[in-house]
């Protein structure tokens, strides 16, 4: 419950307020994990029983997070790895395309220039990048 509280809090946790947190049919996600979770103005969102490819978006989330972040780094303590993931999740839903959005942006809508100087933004260290053209 403590780790729920540090990773839904006061706007700093890694779901926000608004968020979906889908979540398999683990006896861990009890009713007061649910409770605790709708409190912080998260929703809740199981996947059906005996349907193993539900449970395939939040394992590919894993396994991104996993290849694309936690491969890459060597946490030098909670708060290093706090950070890096904090980054991260802000990386895959507001700069990381996703190609069953076709190609689009979780968080923003995709109105791009396409002309100008292109510009880079770097997340922890240079390890991710994301490209974009000014607005104006």
């Amino acid at each position: 419950m403590q780790t729920l509280r540090q990773v839904t809090g006061d706007g700093t946790g890694m779901v926000r307020d608004g968020g979906i947190l889908i979540c398999d049919r683990d006896p861990k996600w009890s009713r007061g994990v649910e409770l605790l979770l709708t409190t912080e103005g998260v929703r809740m969102i199981r996947t059906p029983a005996c349907a193993p490819n539900c449970n395939a978006y939040a394992e590919r989330f894993v396994r991104s997070i996993k290849e694309e972040c936690l491969d890459r780094i060597v946490p030098l303590g909670e708060w290093h790895l706090r950070r890096a993931l904090t980054d991260y999740v802000a990386h895959y839903h507001g700069e990381r395309n996703h190609q069953g959005l076709g190609n689009e942006l979780i968080d923003r809508p995709s109105i791009q220039r396409t002309r100008g100087p292109v510009h880079r933004r770097q997340r922890m260290g240079g390890i991710l990048s994301h490209y974009y053209r000014s607005a104006a």
